[in-house]
């Protein structure tokens, strides 16, 4: 049994916690959202009233984060001041590479090991232990946070130094804003034809233009029960987190010198989804923008 700090319990961190809980880990939890810490006293947790305290006593510390100007505030002014010596720092927030190695460097230097561990499954996957970590640190550091990853994800991979979980997770999201765009259209306009859309779903599906975002997540309402087009996309991954991954997708991209026209466009796109107002409904709802544009 393991002693973590879990601090941010929003839709993806409270259930992974949760599983955390399940699998008879000790986990104290803080949230900056007092009802999200009852949530999670509710389930079996313990609860923190400040992040301070959810630190005491930790061999682990978790953190799910919104973005990286939260990473650095929780870091700087309360983990690394707070955290056991001992502790493995652990950020499962999805942001900005240099701030990833930026706070990993200052953790090192105050004498800790910290990995950062993107996640990839969204809310569904969170809920079920079936995420996909992504893990950027040290060796040493990895082989000691990987029975408890185990625990919240299907797939475990320890892809490098300091930031590359966070490289490798919005090349991912890269592929996945472009995929769901590319779907969209292609859907759209082939039921604009003429041809019904279980028909497109099942000559696609097992062909050439196979992916996951048309198997998995078809953004159109019919042929896979469980994706979010079936239910009003209600969100598994809304479109304000894929504008932001995209962002950072475009921000590493320049860093690294390398030319995204696909992305660039996909990232546009959905900031104008975003800022006509569906920011809180699952991104393959952008599949509405694209058949109203082309009607």
């Amino acid at each position: 049994m393991a002693r973590i700090a879990f601090i941010g319990l929003g839709n993806m961190g409270l259930p992974m916690a949760r599983n955390l809980v399940a699998a008879n880990h000790e986990v104290t939890g803080y949230d900056i959202v007092a009802g999200a810490v009852e949530a999670f006293a509710a389930e079996g947790g313990r609860a923190a009233e400040t992040a301070e305290a959810c630190l005491q006593g930790a061999e682990f510390v978790v953190t799910m984060l919104p973005e990286g100007q939260h990473v650095r505030e929780v870091y700087s002014e309360t983990i690394i001041p707070n955290a056991p010596g001992d502790a493995v720092l652990v950020d499962c927030s999805t942001i900005d590479v240099e701030t990833a190695r930026d706070v990993a460097a200052r953790a090192g230097e105050a004498g800790f090991a910290m990995l950062d561990a993107p996640v990839s499954g969204g809310t569904g996957g969170a809920e079920a232990g079936t995420l996909t970590f992504m893990v950027g640190g040290s060796g040493d550091g990895f082989r000691r946070v990987q029975p408890l990853l185990d625990v919240m994800g299907r797939t475990v991979v320890h892809v490098g130094d300091a930031g590359t979980g966070q490289v490798a997770k919005i090349c991912n999201n890269l592929i996945l804003g472009i995929s769901m765009i590319a779907t969209c259209e292609s859907l759209s306009m082939g039921q604009k034809l003429g041809v019904n859309i279980d028909a497109l779903f099942s000559i696609i599906s097992q062909s050439s233009g196979q992916s996951w975002v048309l198997t998995t997540y078809c953004p159109v309402a019919g042929p896979v029960p469980a994706s979010p087009a079936n239910r009003d996309y209600q969100p598994g991954f809304t479109t304000a987190m894929m504008a932001k991954d995209l962002r950072l997708a475009m921000d590493a991209a320049g860093t690294a010198g390398q030319a995204t026209r696909l992305g660039a466009e996909a990232s546009r796109m959905f900031d104008e989804f975003l800022e006509a107002g569906g920011g809180t409904l699952d991104f393959s709802a952008i599949y509405r923008k694209i058949e109203a544009a082309s009607s």
